[in-house]
Formats: C-alpha cells, sequence, structure tokens
C-alpha cells in the first residue's frame, strides 16, 4: 500500500468517514468505519497527520490518536466548509478535510487536555445553573403577580418575595405550599452557584495569568478563568481585533469600505461576560465613580447609546486582555493602565 500523507476524517457517535491522499496529492483511501474498527485501523497505520473538525468529541479522538503516534489537527467548521465542492454527505466532507488541512494560511484548533476540559464543563454548569436560577425566579415572580404580589426587579428581592407570599394567609394552601416548593428550589440553585464558582476562584487563583487578566477593569475572575478556558493561544491570531469577534462586520469592496454589525464570532458565553463587564465600567462612569472615565470614552457616551458604547469598550477589554494572555504586556496593573494607557484610550 502506497504511504499516505494526510488523512482527513469526518467523525459522528458510531460513524467515521476517511479520505486519504499520497505524496502526489492523489487519493488513495477511501474508506468508512465503525469507531472501533477505526482505533484498530489507526493503530496498523504509519504516523500520518489526521484532519478533524472542531466538534463535540474531537479533542477527545485527537488525544487518543495522538498516543498512537499520529499528528492531529483541528479545524474550525466554518474554514472548511469552502472547500466542500458540492453537496453535503460525510465522504464530501472528509475531502474537504484533507484538503483544507494542506492550505498553508490554514489556522488550527489547539487540542484540548483532558483537565481543560474539565474546567470548561465546570463553566458550562454555571451558565446552565445561572440560566435554571433566571427562569426559577421569572416563574416565582409570575406566579407572585397572579395573586397581586409584586416585587422590584432584582434576584435580591425573590427571598423577600417569598417570605411576603409564606406569611400572606390570604392565600391558599395550595398556593402557599407550592410557593415554598419552589423557595426550596430557588435556595438550592443559589447553594450550587456558590459551590461552582468555589470551583472556578480556586481555578482563577492557581493561574497567573488568569489573576493578570483579571487586573483588567470589566474582567474580574469570572472573566479571566473563561478567557484562559474558552479562548485559543492569541499567538495564532495577528491583532485582538480577531480574536473573540467583538469587531464588525467587513463587507468592503472596490475601496469602499462597509462595516455591518458585530460578527459574533467565537465563544457567546465570553463574548456576553465582557459586555456586561464594559457594562459595569460604564455605569460607574457616568455615575461619576470611576477612574477610568478617559476621552474617547466620555465622548463615546455623548454621541452614541450606552449599550454600543458597551460593546465598543468590550472590544477594547478584550484587545487588552489579547496583549495580556499572548505575553506581549506583563504589566497591567489595578487601575487598568499600561503601557499605551487606560481602557479608554
Amino acid at each position: 500500500m502506497e504511504q499516505i500523507i494526510r488523512i482527513g476524517m469526518d467523525t459522528s457517535k458510531n460513524v467515521f468517514q476517511l479520505q486519504g491522499v499520497n505524496a502526489v496529492e492523489q487519493p488513495i483511501l477511501r474508506k468508512t468505519f465503525s469507531r472501533k474498527e477505526m482505533v484498530k485501523f489507526f493503530e496498523k497505520t504509519a504516523p500520518t497527520t489526521i484532519a478533524l473538525e472542531a466538534c463535540g468529541g474531537s479533542h477527545h479522538w485527537a488525544r487518543l490518536l495522538s498516543c498512537l503516534g499520529h499528528e492531529v489537527k483541528l479545524i474550525a467548521p466554518q474554514l472548511t466548509k469552502p472547500y466542500v465542492k458540492r453537496g453535503k454527505n460525510d465522504a464530501a466532507d472528509a475531502e474537504a478535510l484533507c484538503e483544507a488541512m494542506s492550505r498553508p494560511t490554514m489556522r488550527f484548533v489547539p487540542v484540548k487536555t483532558a483537565d481543560q476540559q474539565a474546567a470548561l464543563m465546570l463553566a458550562g454548569m454555571r451558565e446552565r445553573l445561572i440560566r435554571n436560577r433566571t427562569q426559577l425566579a421569572n416563574a416565582i415572580r409570575g406566579f407572585g403577580m397572579e395573586f397581586g404580589i409584586v416585587a422590584a426587579s432584582g434576584m435580591c428581592r425573590i427571598e423577600p418575595l417569598l417570605e411576603r407570599i409564606a406569611g400572606d394567609q390570604s392565600l391558599p394552601d395550595l398556593a402557599r405550599e407550592l410557593f415554598a416548593v419552589h423557595g426550596d428550589e430557588y435556595r438550592g440553585l443559589l447553594s450550587e452557584i456558590k459551590r461552582i464558582e468555589e470551583k472556578l476562584m480556586d481555578l482563577h487563583r492557581a493561574d497567573e495569568c488568569s489573576r493578570r487578566l483579571a487586573e483588567i477593569p470589566g474582567v474580574g475572575p469570572v472573566g479571566a478563568s473563561l478567557l484562559m478556558m474558552k479562548t485559543p493561544d492569541p499567538r495564532m491570531f495577528k491583532c485582538g481585533r480577531d480574536w473573540i469577534g467583538l469587531t464588525p462586520k467587513d463587507h468592503s469592496t472596490a475601496g469602499k469600505v462597509r462595516l455591518g454589525g458585530v460578527t459574533r464570532a467565537g465563544d457567546e458565553m465570553l463574548r456576553s461576560v465582557l459586555v456586561v463587564g464594559a457594562t459595569a465600567v460604564l455605569q460607574h462612569v457616568r455615575a461619576g465613580r470611576s477612574r477610568h472615565a478617559s476621552r474617547w470614552l466620555t465622548e463615546l457616551l455623548q454621541r452614541k447609546k450606552p449599550k454600543l458604547v458597551a460593546v465598543a469598550l468590550a472590544n477594547k477589554i478584550a484587545r487588552i486582555a489579547w496583549k495580556t494572555y499572548g505575553g506581549e504586556r506583563r504589566n497591567v496593573s489595578a487601575n487598568g493602565r499600561t503601557a499605551e494607557g487606560s481602557i479608554g484610550d
């Protein structure tokens, strides 16, 4: 059998489609394997380079195949799609992966360790619990409103609302009993969120780079931990604008610049945390309680709506984080000043 120099593998739960080429780029391998057959095949195959689409389970397969002596490269799905010639099937996807891997300018996704994936699982669990807490709090407010009991906005109002309901003897016994069940569930969620955030803080304190990132105004421990967990190596990108996806879409042509909305590339949770952090900074700036009110920020607030300014500030925070995380900026002080000035300069 000819030497295979490159293999593109389209993965699924139980079926794996392989496409391999030789030194003159001729396809010499087109096979479909089950899970067990695929592992046995690579155990017998001479070390080669394998491309997989970065998706659920891809990091596990990358670690396993690397242990068998192969070099594994993960490619983001949006970077593979242009190489699909026609149609959508496993063979076409495997061929596209094999072709995309050969491009000299292709960007690859770093393979995560099992510990890194466990940390990501922790972040995902926190997000799910917070989502459940919000959903339950809204349900409690809605049911309370049906009985004429209204509370002000904010999570801090839920416990007083439950106490008022428990002491209201005009409510039916069944309603008070069900509100008590909701209250127990709500307190259980708060306890779980606190436990998860303590574990997240332990990871944050143990990482020196995460502690430096937390010193950037608008980032904080949670944002710093998510930056370390969810973002790829900043050195893979030529500038901070390409890193997280808080920049406008570019539709420029014929020398005419046309910018659209935010690209939303990257991780949704991370973008949300950065925008929330930027919003908190803006609240202090507008109230006159912040040391980070640069001329750029104050003038932008006069021209634009606060939500637009928050996204612009989140973009600037992300670029400072890119510098800090990438090792090019080592000293970010507690007041947010760097070699180039404050976050609003």
